[in-house]
């Protein structure tokens, strides 16, 4: 089997205007792939020069000994047909560590086709640490990095309008590019006595001709295909060490910055010219909440329902003849109606998301969905469940009874199989079940939920016992769920 490598495989030569900051799975099977798609399909013609985002230097050097080749693996559905494709990616030119080689790091800056910083260093990546220093090598925080690197640009270009970068986060923040940018100002602030009399004049360019974009990225990526990599290689023919499994799916939600044109940024960045999920827009927020509505929500509610029917696969569930029904009917009839976008995209994007649940390669436990399912329900559910009432008047019988299912599901003990039920939460949650559950009393147990807005639903949502109709529904469920078994129940609601 060959080595993967430039003398091995063909590489294009783009000249380098992405800096992206991080090496590891995502942004190689989800940024560098669409960069690919980019440069085949459009003019973009461009590479990308990786930053390490930690002193490990492990993923660095596997890049390295492979000249920057790799392989995206994509599996899933994707408009009805199952996809389960190989793509070389070549489009990273080197990468380098900001860690041992700062002066090279620094000079990235000094490249006058550079034009993109992205970025993927975690949630607790875009933080602001008051320790960091300009003098730094480099500095610890990635916002402080950015800064340095910022810094030098505009010192060796004297403040050019045409050199401002156009940055794009994408960690699972939302409004991400915003923090960012928020973070970099409290930087140029905290070093504005070490600008040598720039101070004014960076911080003006950084907030004028810089351009730092909120993002929403969505694929969901397992990584490195441990279980499959032999098959892989051997199809490949390549002893590829690098190979990054994804879902065919993807989805990336632009936000433009306030200080550029939609148009300017699509002509910049023309992933649709590349037939690309990518959407430059006004707003990310719809799409936030979108996609926390219509992927997250029904995951949250159909995971107890399904376990406590006695299916465990997510896409089991979709193809079962009673819990699939109910998982339509809670996406498409109930969450949905609450949404704010052309039904049109909803429907598409509710169609997608089912697509993705149906997954062929994933056996994705409804069990490993349930950790910190009361959080999860408050923010991915409960404002629908309230939203729904407000427009149609009454209560979205598919959402409570997830709501029962979660409540029956963290009673504990064992499923009719005889298989343990196994909740796991916040310890005084789980008190609170176990205290309630211990009277006996379904109408006892609904009433201390829902009043524990302390403990679960916070002060914005209250006491939930306060929701015309909603305790009553909720206990009738849990009685229904306890008399007649969870699958029976779930006909009795999706067949009204």
């Amino acid at each position: 089997m060959k080595a993967l490598n430039k003398l091995t495989a063909p590489k294009a030569v783009a000249p380098e205007r992405i800096i992206q900051f991080g090496e590891g799975n995502f942004l190689r099977a989800f940024v560098d792939w669409i960069i690919k798609n980019m440069n085949d399909k459009t003019t973009f013609n461009s590479s990308v020069v990786v930053v390490q985002g930690t002193p490990d230097a492990f993923v660095t050097q596997l890049l390295e000994g492979q000249d920057c080749l790799y392989h995206v693996n994509l599996q899933g559905r994707l408009d009805g047909e199952v996809v389960n494709s190989l793509t070389r990616i070549d489009v990273i030119s080197r990468a380098l560590s900001p860690f041992t080689q700062f002066d090279a790091f620094l000079a990235l800056a000094d490249q006058p086709e550079m034009r993109f910083v992205i970025s993927n260093t975690t949630e607790a990546g875009i933080a602001f640490d008051p320790e960091c220093k300009l003098a730094d090598r480099p500095a610890a925080s990635y916002p402080g990095k950015l800064t340095q690197l910022l810094y030098r640009r505009f010192k060796t270009f004297n403040g050019a309008a045409d050199k401002g970068f156009i940055i794009m986060p994408c960690e699972l923040i939302f409004e991400n590019g915003h923090h960012l940018k928020e973070i970099i100002n409290k930087y140029i602030e905290l070093w504005k006595d070490q600008f040598d009399g720039d101070y004014e004049a960076f911080k003006t360019w950084f907030n004028e001709c810089c351009y730092v974009c909120a993002t929403l990225v969505d694929r969901i990526v397992p990584g490195f295909p441990r279980k499959d990599i032999k098959q892989i290689q051997e199809k490949l023919g390549y002893a590829d060490n690098l190979v990054v499994q994804g879902e065919a799916f993807h989805l990336w939600v632009i936000e433009r910055a306030s200080n550029i044109s939609i148009e300017q940024l699509r002509k910049e960045f023309p992933a649709d010219k590349a037939g690309l999920q990518v959407l430059i827009t006004d707003s990310e927020a719809p799409y936030h909440e979108r996609k926390v509505t219509l992927l997250n929500g029904p995951h949250t509610v159909l995971s107890p329902v399904a376990f406590l029917s006695g299916v465990n696969i997510v896409r089991d569930a979709c193809n079962h003849p009673v819990i699939g029904k109910y998982i339509n009917k809670v996406q498409f009839d109930e969450l949905m109606q609450t949404l704010n976008l052309p039904m049109d995209e909803l429907q598409k994007f509710g169609a997608d998301v089912l697509e993705r649940f149906n997954n062929p390669y994933v056996d994705h436990q409804v069990t490993s969905i349930m950790l910190n399912s009361f959080p999860k329900f408050q923010t991915r559910d409960l404002p629908g469940l309230k939203t729904y009432l407000e427009r149609k008047g009454e209560l979205p019988k598919g959402l409570v009874l997830g709501l029962a299912a979660l409540i029956t599901y963290y009673k504990g003990g064992k499923r009719e199989d005889g298989t343990d039920i196994v909740p796991n939460d916040d310890k005084k949650i789980m008190d609170l079940l176990t205290e309630l559950w211990a009277t006996g009393d379904t109408r006892k147990v609904a009433e201390g939920v829902l009043a524990a807005k302390d403990l679960i639903w916070g002060e914005e949502h209250g006491d939930l016992n306060q929701i015309p109709g909603l305790t009553d529904l909720v206990t009738e469920y849990l009685n229904s769920i306890q008399d007649k078994g969870m699958l029976e129940t779930v006909k009795e609601v999706v067949e009204a």
